[in-house]
Parts: C-alpha cells; sequence; structure tokens
C-alpha cells in the first residue's frame, strides 16, 4: 500500500470515530469503545510499524527544530507523525465526550467542544477545560 493510500485510510478511519462521537445522538457502549479504543489502537499499530520501519533509518531526530525538520522530511516518517495525531486526538475527544456526559455538558456544547479537538488537538481539550469549570461552578452555585 502506498503512503498516499495510508494516509488516507488513517484519516477515513480517524473520521469515523469522530463521527461516532460528535454526530451519534447517544453514546451506544460497544460503537463508543470503538471511537475510543479501537479505532485508536489500529492507528497506534499503524504509528507503531511505520516508526519501527522508518525512524531508525531517518536523518534528523528532535534535539533541535532544524532536526525534526529534517526527521519528517522522509513522507513515511511524517505519516508516522501525522498518525500519532489522528490516534492521540481521537482517543483525547473519546475522554472528553465521556467527561462532558459525567458533568453534564449538553451534546450541543460537546459537540463544539468535540469539533475543536477535532481540528486543533490541545486548543480543544483545553476549551474543554475551561468549559467543565465554568459550567461546575455555575452547576454549584445553583445548588447553593
Amino acid at each position: 500500500m502506498s503512503v498516499d493510500q495510508l494516509f488516507s485510510l488513517a484519516n477515513q478511519s480517524a473520521l469515523i470515530g469522530w463521527v461516532i462521537l460528535i454526530l451519534l445522538p447517544r453514546r451506544w457502549p460497544p460503537l463508543f469503545w470503538v471511537a475510543q479504543f479501537i479505532i485508536p489502537g489500529v492507528l497506534a499499530l499503524g504509528y507503531a510499524t511505520l516508526a519501527l520501519v522508518y525512524f531508525a533509518g531517518g536523518e534528523g531526530g528532535f534535539g533541535s527544530i532544524a532536526d525534526v525538520r529534517s526527521l519528517f522530511a522522509k513522507d513515511e516518517i511524517l505519516l508516522a507523525g501525522w498518525i500519532h495525531y489522528l490516534a492521540f486526538d481521537l482517543f483525547v475527544g473519546a475522554w472528553i465526550a465521556r467527561r462532558s456526559d459525567e458533568a453534564g455538558i449538553p451534546r450541543l456544547i460537546q459537540a463544539v467542544l468535540l469539533g475543536f479537538t477535532f481540528m486543533y488537538g490541545p486548543g480543544g481539550f483545553l476549551l474543554f477545560l475551561i468549559t467543565r469549570a465554568l459550567m461546575s461552578r455555575t452547576l454549584s452555585g445553583e445548588a447553593s
């Protein structure tokens, strides 16, 4: 399979997970498990395979921005890095969805949080932390 085909397959797989998290009206546990563990796990396996096969022969490293640029100049290593993002962002998105349900955050707000996490990774995580803190203050203030 070519690098372009693997890239497309990884993107489509991650997108299925995000659709499960964002668009389905309720979190059916077996399907949620697919988005939380199965898809990120398969992506992690793809990442690990690419990393094991290509990182050792790659130039560059993580010591400077120039080293990182050199390391990711090879398509297979760049793909491994991209799959790393896809797997971790989806896993964090599932964690956010679960914690949002527990915190009573409405699904419409969750969709915004998950959309930000899908597009901006850590920015969506930060937005979730802020939203949860503000909502818990609001809810605890209303309970008093």
